[in-house]
């Protein structure tokens, strides 16, 4: 199965997260790496160190884009001045496509600074689309938006998590960022069938996905991203692909980092799947 329009037909492989643990590691040994994913926001300055350790990385590598601060579904209008610096960001690294997530996370001016899940409902997903769009015609870039991890439900919603992902990328004519340890964290947490969940989701619009690790408390799963990605989580990837084909994949691992050759060989265990279970 080819790329496609919302990865700007860009067919990756495997890649990391660029992590500050990591900078002399990767600018010293030049280690093989398919591409990096930068949380845009942390390069979204006028200067110093942050944009000179970028710089150089851009020398070796492909850079993509992953935002956590877009927030599609807040009610307020699209923050204008940050959109802006996104979009020098964005010529900067030439990123192929631009991910963030399907939340909201600020109100009147202040923010969060969490990833909150949304009233399931049609006229949330149609405004949260049409937000989308706007912000893809400015940065003009494709735009996949994620699965967010979940541990509360509204009492409004209308439909469940995929349907309103569904209806959310279908108006937007958006990609998805599937985060497959996030569905799993919110299969556990909110009761329902991962599985049906992957079946749901429209596979051509998938243009990355994400694994990671998770934190497993008394009665509830934590999206940490501190451990080495769960066997129930693998077992959901070799789905996810089987259903989208070979499709760019993301490592996280965002605390307790361990050494990069570490976090490296927890990343390539996705080859194995994706030779596997991909076909041409």
């Amino acid at each position: 199965m080819p790329a496609n329009p919302y990865n700007g037909q860009t067919d990756l492989g495997i890649g990391l997260g660029l992590r500050v643990p990591h900078y002399r590691h990767i600018l010293e040994k030049k280690p093989v790496c398919d591409w990096f994913e930068i949380i845009s926001e942390n390069f979204m300055v006028d200067g110093g160190r942050p944009l000179e350790i970028l710089d150089s990385i851009l020398e070796q590598y492909r850079v993509v884009q992953h935002g956590v601060a877009m927030y599609f579904g807040n009610a307020d209008p699209l923050n204008r001045d940050h959109l802006k610096k996104l979009k020098r960001l964005v010529k900067r690294t030439n990123t192929p496509w631009l991910s963030d997530h399907l939340c909201w996370g600020s109100i009147d001016g202040r923010c969060s600074h969490d990833l909150l899940p949304m009233p399931y409902t049609m006229s949330v997903a149609k405004h949260t689309a049409e937000k989308i769009k706007q912000a893809r015609d400015f940065l003009e870039v494709p735009i996949c938006v994620e699965n967010v991890s979940s541990y509360a439900e509204f009492t409004q919603n209308e439909m469940t998590e995929w349907e309103f992902l569904n209806e959310v990328v279908e108006h937007a004519d958006c990609g998805i960022l599937l985060d497959v340890n996030n569905i799993y964290v919110s299969s556990e947490n909110h009761g329902f069938d991962p599985f049906e969940y992957l079946l749901a989701v429209p596979h051509h619009r998938v243009g990355q996905i994400h694994i990671a690790g998770h934190t497993r408390l008394d009665d509830v799963i934590l999206d940490t991203h501190d451990h080495p990605v769960t066997d129930p989580v693998w077992d959901l990837y070799a789905e996810a692909i089987k259903l989208t084909g070979s499709t760019a994949t993301l490592l996280e691992w965002d605390d307790k980092i361990p050494s990069f050759e570490d976090v490296h060989a927890e990343a390539l265990k996705a080859n194995r799947y994706l030779h596997e279970h991909t076909h041409a």
